[in-house]
């Protein structure tokens, strides 16, 4: 009895043990999973990119390495700090330009807008309303929040150089695993193995395809949203296009769409009395729209065969539960969730049918 105590007593605090380091290593690791999220995410998504580079470069993988990660510090951390800074450093006149909306006076709505089926009047009264109350009634309900956003402007100013930090911090991360990616990979897939045997191994590599369809679908769709909306409002010449670009690109992220930045530029335009800027931003608006109805599902086929409604579900879920980072983490959740529902009813459907009970004939 005392020894089966003993045994008891050794393994209880064997199992603390082994929590208790990794609830340490965690947080120790906690600074850096972030990061490491994003730059498995880059990393995952780029790989072919990588490997065709490589090819090129004679086999040779450290040139592959430092152009792979000069093309990630000129993508995200310039331009995503530039745009930081240039917000806080215009902070004062963003707000100016928001006063100035007091002053001014919407015209009178273009011609063929009233020839519109069906929402042609509708648009036409509301617009000769609009026009006759002014801004007067306006400013007093958003101004403050406009000051509350300059607030928020300069509180940010402190934190461009962590900012800063965390985007090199992610570069460096997805420079290692460029260099070591065939070695961090077999590790994941043994170690799916082990626990899962051929289940755990299928399970790794699903989670990589599904990473790399939401990095396909999600990611490139909004970058070519965002950009293709920033042309837009630079050539409307929209105050501000480069800020309001990346905007869109966070609300394209989010799922939201580019449409909350465009339609007030278009209704600024037309307020402003230039019809024809704001009917080309209109037709950009439309188009940019649409996009991502044709982009995205072909994108995200190209990485892993799975619903666009459990795509779209996982990055709304995984954006409201762990922030930007969980656009990625829940989509992959949720795809390694579904196939291993999938793969547990598929093998009890594969099971033979239990014999019929054998009745005694009366």
């Amino acid at each position: 009895m005392s020894e089966v105590r003993s045994d008891l007593a050794r393994n209880t605090l064997g199992v603390l043990f082994i929590g208790g380091l990794i609830l340490a290593a965690f947080w120790v690791l906690r600074p850096f999973i972030g990061p490491a999220i994003w730059a498995t995410t880059i990393v995952v998504a780029t790989w072919p990119l990588m490997k065709r580079l490589e090819a090129r470069l004679w086999r040779r993988r450290l040139p592959a390495v430092l152009g792979m990660t000069l093309a990630l510090l000129l993508l995200f951390v310039v331009p995503v700090t530039l745009a930081i800074i240039t917000l806080v450093h215009n902070a004062d006149d963003i707000v100016e330009t928001a006063k100035q909306l007091a002053r001014l006076r919407m015209p009178t709505p273009p011609v063929w807008i009233a020839s519109l089926p069906l929402v042609g009047p509708k648009i036409v009264l509301f617009w000769e309303e609009a026009a006759t109350a002014g801004t007067q009634d306006l400013w007093p309900k958003v101004q403050p929040y406009a000051v509350q956003f300059a607030r928020w402007l300069v509180a940010e100013a402190g934190t461009v150089g962590f900012v800063m930090l965390q985007g090199l911090l992610v570069v460096a991360l997805a420079a290692i695993m460029y260099a070591q990616g065939e070695t961090a990979a077999d590790m994941l897939l043994r170690m799916g193995r082990r626990l899962g045997g051929k289940h755990g191994e299928d399970t790794v590599i699903l989670a990589g395809q599904a990473i790399r369809g939401v990095a396909l679908g999600v990611g490139v769709t909004a970058v070519v949203q965002s950009v293709l909306g920033g042309i837009g409002l630079a050539i409307a010449g929209v105050p501000f296009a480069g800020i309001l670009t990346i905007v869109m690109f966070v609300l394209c992220l989010a799922q939201v769409g580019p449409l909350l930045v465009l339609i007030p530029a278009v209704v600024w335009l037309y307020w402003s009395g230039d019809s024809g800027l704001g009917t080309f931003l209109l037709v950009v608006s439309v188009v940019v729209a649409t996009l991502d109805n044709i982009l995205r599902p072909m994108l995200i086929r190209m990485g892993a065969d799975l619903p666009l409604l459990l795509i779209f579900v996982g990055v709304i879920g995984g954006l409201l539960a762990f922030g930007l980072v969980g656009i990625f983490v829940g989509p992959v959740v949720l795809a390694v969730a579904y196939t291993l529902m999938q793969a547990w009813v598929a093998e009890g459907e594969k099971e033979p049918p239990p014999p019929p009970e054998r009745i005694d004939p009366v």
